[in-house]
Parts: C-alpha cells; sequence; structure tokens
C-alpha cells in the first residue's frame, strides 16, 4: 500500500480477482454449503489466471509478489461473498509452500511449485495433534530413519484438504523430545506423497465452511524418501515460525472481508426492508451496530495492512501480525453477527446468506491460533509481562 490505499499495480490485483470471483455468485456459494461439494470451478479459475502463484517465486513461475498483495488477493475472495468457503480452498497455496521456498533445495523447488501453482498438485499441511494442539513441542508423530529415507508413524488433526490432496507437507519429531537441547528441537519437515495406503483422512462433521473439510489423519507406516526431507532434520520448527506471521495476516484480512460482505448485504436489506412504514435502515437501533461495525473493520485493516509492510520490508511484524488476526477476527465476527441481527428472522434463512457468513467468521476466531495466545504474545512480548504457560 501507498501509505493508507492500494497502488495501481495492488488496485489492478483486487480488480483481477474480483473479476473472476464474479463468476461465482450467492448460488454457488450456497450450493458448496448445503452439498459439502469442493468448489473445483473456482479454485481452476483462480489457477487459470495465475493466482495461486501470487507469492510464489518467478523463477518457479510465480509473480513473485508480496503479502501485501497476497493479503489484497484474499480479502477480495472473501469479500466477494465467497466467504471462508472460497477462502479456504486457496489459502493454503498463498504461503503454504513457503518452507519449500525458504529452506527447500533447487531440485524441489523446481519439481514441486510450479504443479502446485499449475494447480496439478494438491498440498495439505498436517502439523496439529489430538494430544498436543498448540504446543507443538509435543508432537507425537515419529519419523524414524531407513536406509533411504524414514517411516512416519501418528495421528494429525484439522488437517485441512486431505480428501482431494496428493501431496502432503508434515512435520514429525525425528528425535526423542528428552535428547534435545529444546523441546522444540528434533521435528522435521517433510514434503511427499500422500499415499493413502497409509494415511487414513477422515473428515470431521464441522459447523460451517463444509465444502472445505477438515480432518483427522491416521498415518501407519508411511514410507517418506530421504529426497522429501525439507531443510535439515530437526530443524522443522524453525521453518514453520517462518509461515506463521504471513498466515495470521491472512486469516485477519479474510475475516475483514467476510465482515464487509456481510456488512455490504444488511445495508442493502435495511434499506429495502420497511416495517411501519419506512425502512428499517432509518432506524438508530438498525444503523448504529452496523456503521460500529463499519469502524471496526477499517480500523482492523489498517494493521492488517501494516503488519503486511512490516513483513514484505523485512522488518519485524510479530505484534502487529498477531493483532491483526485477532482485531480482523473479532471485527468479522461482530459485523457478521451485526449483519444476522439486521435481517431479523430473515437472517436465519439460507437465503440471505449472512446466517453462513456467522457460521464461517468463527474459523478466524479460533485458528490458527486461540485469541487468548495471541495476546499472551503480545502481553510477553510487548509488554514485558512475565510468561504465563
Amino acid at each position: 500500500m501507498a501509505g493508507f490505499w492500494l497502488t495501481e499495480e495492488q488496485e489492478a490485483i483486487r480488480e483481477g480477482v474480483a473479476k473472476v470471483c464474479a463468476a461465482f455468485d450467492d448460488d454457488y456459494w450456497r450450493r458448496t454449503d448445503d452439498t459439502g461439494d469442493f468448489p473445483e470451478a473456482f479454485v481452476a479459475a483462480i489457477a487459470a489466471g495465475g493466482w495461486l502463484g501470487v507469492a510464489m517465486p518467478e523463477s518457479v513461475g510465480g509473480a513473485g509478489l508480496g503479502l501485501t498483495e497476497a493479503a489484497v488477493m484474499m480479502q477480495t475472495v472473501a469479500q466477494s461473498g465467497a466467504g471462508f468457503s472460497g477462502a479456504s480452498a486457496i489459502h493454503l497455496n498463498i504461503f503454504g509452500p513457503m518452507p519449500i521456498v525458504k529452506f527447500g533445495t533447487e531440485a524441489q523447488k523446481q519439481a514441486h511449485l510450479p504443479r502446485l501453482i499449475s494447480g496439478q498438485d494438491k498440498m495439505c499441511f498436517a502439523v496439529t495433534e489430538p494430544n498436543s494442539g498448540l504446543d507443538t513441542a509435543s508432537l507425537e508423530t515419529r519419523a524414524e530413519p531407513t536406509n533411504d529415507g524414514y517411516v512416519l508413524n501418528g495421528r494429525k488433526i484439522w488437517t485441512t484438504g486431505a480428501q482431494r490432496a496428493n501431496k502432503i507437507l508434515i512435520i514429525a519429531r525425528t528425535t526423542p523430545k528428552d535428547q534435545c537441547a529444546k523441546p522444540t528441537g528434533g521435528l522435521s519437515l517433510f514434503y511427499t506423497d500422500l499415499d493413502r495406503a497409509h494415511i487414513d483422512a477422515k473428515p470431521i462433521p464441522k459447523m460451517g465452511r463444509k465444502a472445505v473439510e477438515c480432518n483427522m489423519l491416521f498415518i501407519e507406516d508411511l514410507h517418506v524418501p530421504l529426497d522429501d526431507l525439507v531443510g535439515e532434520e530437526g530443524k522443522g520448527f524453525s521453518y514453520l515460525l517462518h509461515g506463521l506471521n504471513p498466515e495470521r495476516v491472512l486469516f485477519g484480512v479474510e475475516a475483514i472481508g467476510l465482515g464487509r460482505a456481510a456488512l455490504a448485504k444488511a445495508a442493502t436489506y435495511a434499506q429495502e426492508r420497511v416495517v411501519f412504514g419506512r425502512p428499517i435502515g432509518q432506524n438508530q437501533g438498525i444503523q448504529h451496530p452496523l456503521a460500529r461495525s463499519w469502524a471496526e473493520l477499517e480500523a482492523a485493516n489498517l494493521m492488517a495492512f501494516k503488519a503486511a509492510a512490516l513483513y514484505d520490508a523485512g522488518r519485524d511484524c510479530g505484534a502487529e501480525a498477531n493483532a491483526a488476526k485477532y482485531l480482523g477476527a473479532e471485527a468479522g465476527f461482530t459485523a457478521c453477527e451485526a449483519s444476522v441481527l439486521a435481517h431479523g428472522g430473515m437472517g436465519y434463512a439460507k437465503e440471505y446468506d449472512v446466517e453462513r457468513y456467522f457460521r464461517e467468521a468463527m474459523i478466524a476466531r479460533i485458528a490458527p491460533v486461540s485469541r487468548e495466545m495471541i495476546l499472551n504474545y503480545i502481553a510477553e512480548r510487548v509488554l514485558h509481562l512475565p510468561k504465563s504457560y
């Protein structure tokens, strides 16, 4: 952003993505939510436009742009009415492969990244486990060395997109925790084939975003060739850290986009709905919650793009990225709630879409990290208070 507005190039990105999204209307997203069918046509259209590689290097067919441009893109997707059903369908492609970009060999980059950008390969990212949650140092999935690689055994949970993925980026323990100098040592990152003979992916029924499933993975004797190790053995946790701030920013701007979509629906309804001889939007009881939501969304947006600008400039952005995720998620949720309430009883009806937005708005409040852990981070790193956990 140039100051507080988009540059001409960024505005062109917004317009280009919006043009793709315009082909997928409310009926399309309503159907995906009802049926649970993955939005294949939408993802194919995004891939055909080259958008999946917005932040990938030009050397592998990407656009070589920054987090700011990726944020513009992903916010536009959510704001189009696609919400998290659309954003989550492509979210992982944007910065998910970054460990390969930053720490992979040249052979790994050339072999894998162009296929992800084109949509030929579809990846999922397996980190979280049932018994560890956000305590990544306590992961139990093991990668035992063999003569030509590793054998993985364990479980993962909340792995998005595993039903259609043919590749998996997965972190596993290669050295027992009690043999490491620090708890986060001994974890290694692998990018390998999702072999369904050794990985059983079971979808988790959930509250919203039915079209983009999350899974429980049961991994049994998965052979991983040595060439599929990303970077150095035992440094997987440090590699993950490089992607945390961009992911928080993207979740924040997606939630803001969703909130804006909900707000637009509410404002239109409030102008058109006439009760007691006047549009309901003339009543301050309707106006004020919507106006407040606009202010909260715009404030959150400034923090998000500040965080993105700091990241692109190579500066520390941990506090801002975490705050952007927190503020964006809260503002997005509040806007969706206000929109449902502004619609009255019709807010509960699927045909007006805001109930779907409301359900999806919970995602950014929970994932990829809880609100409480973000506040812990800010308390410790910014306010220099004692660590509380």
